[in-house]
């Protein structure tokens, strides 16, 4: 765009708050546990809205990734804190369940967020998409402020900034995240490179069939065990990815696209679940932060060294390198958990 930047460039600045984020997971994690959780989630969005609305004036590159890196400030202690109090609010044996609710938010922004994007954009018109999305974050900070937050249970030992049992899920849900950190960044790219005019129907592609699953299906990942839910999450993200790098047509993008979406359905619910699954209520914040933690290294690694596969490879190498990672984290799971028996 306006900028100049390349497909490195693109990768740096979709990547960038993930680094501030991950710097900070920790820190929010244990703010959640000891002050609970509003106090994270409302300087988490104001931080936010000040960082987007800085997008406004960022004149190059560098500035662009400096407010980035702010805005994941802001994303690690909103997340965080809400995270938390939806594993407060949810029984034991339907965590799963309401951690699928839980996402149905975020990707129903994947959804519409680029629809409203695009067309806010027009021409050219980014400063009007930044505005927007700050607006959006005052929204969020209101709905906060209504948050009906539990009394935190402080038994199990004093808050911790890392979480042991969150440990393997996070590393899982890394292995996971890795191909959607390209899907995300280059998909957009891509679709243009395949003719279409924008990337929006597939994002909607993509969102509607996670929407549909983890709200039709939001029990799948209690009823087959957090465990066998991941494998297949897995399995299924890597065989969608697969298929769009080898299937290199507009026609193969959503099919490929139809296939990769059914395996994300299941992989944050399913892993979530067990990296929550041996957390005292007052460790469930450190938990959350150190899955969550992985998110942010695949979601800021992942598309800054992507980019320089989409450089050397192409956009297929770039999804091809995704499946191999995911079917890492596949083998991952059956290095440490039973093969048989649920969660």
């Amino acid at each position: 765009g306006p900028l100049g930047g390349g497909d490195v460039s693109v990768g740096v600045a979709v990547g960038a708050f993930s680094v501030t984020a991950l710097l900070v997971r920790p820190w929010a994690g244990r703010l959640a546990d000891r002050r609970g959780r509003r106090l994270p989630m409302l300087i988490g969005i104001g931080t936010f809205v000040v960082s987007v609305g800085g997008y406004v004036v960022a004149g190059s590159v560098p500035v662009l990734v400096g407010m980035r890196l702010l805005t994941g400030v802001g994303e690690a202690l909103f997340f965080t804190g809400a995270a938390s109090a939806i594993a407060d609010m949810a029984p034991d044996e339907r965590r799963g369940e309401a951690i699928s609710f839980f996402s149905l938010a975020l990707w129903t922004g994947i959804a519409v967020g680029p629809v409203i994007g695009e067309v806010v954009l027009g021409q050219g018109r980014f400063d009007l998409v930044w505005l927007a999305s700050a607006a959006l974050g005052l929204l969020a900070g209101v709905l906060t402020v209504r948050v009906r937050v539990h009394t935190i249970r402080t038994e199990g030992g004093p808050s911790r900034l890392i979480h042991r049992g969150a440990l393997l899920p996070g590393t899982a849900v890394l292995a996971s995240i890795w191909g959607a950190a390209g899907f995300f960044a280059f998909v957009p790219l891509y679709s243009r490179e395949l003719g279409l005019s924008g990337s929006r129907g597939v994002f909607v592609l993509f969102s509607g069939i996670v929407l549909a699953i983890r709200f039709l299906g939001a029990r799948l990942p209690d009823a087959l065990g957090a465990v066998r839910a991941a494998r297949v999450s897995l399995v299924v993200s890597a065989a969608g990815l697969a298929l769009m790098g080898v299937w290199e047509t507009t026609t193969g993008l959503f099919v490929a696209t139809a296939v990769y979406a059914v395996g994300q359905a299941l992989a944050f619910p399913a892993l979530m679940a067990l990296a929550l699954r041996d957390a005292a209520p007052g460790q469930r914040g450190a938990a959350i932060a150190t899955f969550t933690a992985m998110v942010d290294v695949g979601f800021g690694i992942g598309p800054a060294a992507l980019g320089f596969v989409a450089h050397g490879f192409g956009y297929g190498g770039v999804f091809l390198f995704g499946a191999a990672v995911a079917l890492l984290g596949l083998v991952l799971l059956f290095t440490r958990y039973r093969p048989v028996g649920a969660g």
